[in-house]
């Protein structure tokens, strides 16, 4: 066989190997995008209970990764490496070795649904709202249920006022337990009491109402978020940005398209995310106006190639709503 035979059948070898061997890189792309002022399914991706939501134009959307199974072909890889809309990565960077896929999907998953909370806390702590004991869930077989909700401000025990979590454990602790006892609350807005009969807390005097609360802002009304398929943290500015812009006294758009991406602390530090050019390449495919940048990420975006994106930086949540002060009155927010 000629030396130009023995390459073609080695190229093709090489090729085949190439398409089914494995390798330990799985690949990221721009994952779908969801206006948080909108729905899914006809379902309000943010619901408002106890009041109207406002009449809002434009969007505030979050932008997503996806990423494929574990298990990239070698050609697959090399595919990625010079696409500029994939990400290539070592599998151990998504998939952790010490977790299964599907622990690493509830953990993500668990991520989500601490943003939504921390979203919900910081846009009712911009918005003013007094910082109450708010009921956050009932455990398994609560003396509370039925009289106690997700979402109650517990106002008082036995007459005695919990303004913090310090005097509710104070009360509850000088309480036998099997007491029964009156417990006031406020409900979207509406003073109310429940009578509970406590149980004995575990390894030490006094009772237990068996809920989990927090110290966070309490409304007169009750958000509810629900986007089922998404994981991680990083949605969390921009569904902060979406309750503001539904229950708040500002149209925080004007009617434009509004993308971004950050983690929200309670506190409304904004802070940085993975994937962050990937999520530009999807805020540009849906034609956004601007693009918030958590400020961590800004030299991962100013390399990103999608120089026709308008990005703005943003480490707080009050930078966020000044760049979209400025996109509004038609100047040039700060930029990375």
């Amino acid at each position: 066989m000629s030396v130009l035979g023995v390459g073609v059948v080695l190229l093709v070898v090489f090729g085949l190997l190439g398409a089914a061997v494995p390798v330990p890189y799985v690949a990221q792309v721009p994952g779908p995008t969801f206006n948080t002022l909108g729905d899914i399914d006809g379902q309000p991706i943010i619901s408002v209970e106890g009041r109207a939501r406002n009449d809002v134009d434009g969007e505030l959307t979050l932008t997503t990764v996806g990423v494929s199974r574990a298990g990239l072909s070698l050609v697959e890889a090399v595919q990625g490496w010079f696409d500029s809309e994939v990400s290539v990565v070592p599998e151990e960077s998504v998939y952790p070795p010490d977790r299964t896929e599907q622990q690493t999907r509830e953990a993500n998953r668990q991520a989500f649904l601490t943003s939504e909370e921390n979203a919900e806390v910081a846009a009712l702590g911009e918005l003013g709202y007094p910082v109450k004991v708010v009921v956050r869930g009932l455990a398994e077989d609560s003396p509370s249920a039925g009289q106690l909700q997700e979402g109650d401000a517990i106002d008082s025990v036995d007459g005695r006022p919990t303004p913090d979590r310090q005097a509710l454990d104070g009360v509850l602790t000088s309480i036998p337990g099997g007491s029964t006892i009156t417990v006031g609350y406020t409900r979207l807005g509406q003073p109310g009491t429940a009578t509970v009969t406590t149980r004995p807390a575990e390894g030490r005097a006094g009772s237990l109402l068996g809920v989990s609360v927090l110290e966070q802002p309490s409304a007169p009304f009750d958000v509810d978020i629900r986007v089922e398929d998404v994981g991680g943290p990083s949605a969390g500015l921009m569904l902060t940005l979406g309750i503001l812009d539904l229950v708040g006294d500002t149209d925080l758009t004007g009617g434009a398209t509004v993308a971004g991406t950050g983690t929200i602390g309670a506190d409304g530090t904004v802070g940085p995310i993975g994937g962050i050019q990937l999520k530009m390449v999807a805020a540009a495919d849906i034609g956004a106006e601007l693009f918030l940048v958590p400020a961590d990420n800004c030299a991962d975006a100013l390399a990103a190639p999608q120089p026709r994106l308008a990005t703005a930086r943003v480490a707080t949540l009050d930078d966020a709503l000044t760049a979209l002060a400025d996109l509004r009155a038609g100047r040039t927010p700060r930029p990375c």
